[in-house]
């Protein structure tokens, strides 16, 4: 199955939202091609964005 961007806009608000989580944590990610870094980092910008999103997922629950 190919990835297909279903909502509009979509691809860069995730874009900017693993750079938010990126700086959060210390790791410095660039546009672009990131393969450069090492999975220990990589598992911590992932993490960081999980984090943010049970912790959004949370907040909307208490509303």
């Amino acid at each position: 199955m190919a990835n297909k961007n279903v909502v509009p806009g979509a691809k860069d608000a995730l874009a900017r939202f693993k750079m938010e989580a990126a700086r959060e944590v210390g790791v410095n990610l660039k546009q672009g091609y990131n393969g450069d870094i090492s999975a220990k980092d990589a598992g911590s910008v992932g993490g960081q964005m999980v984090k943010k999103m049970i912790e959004s997922y949370e907040q909307g629950m208490t509303k």
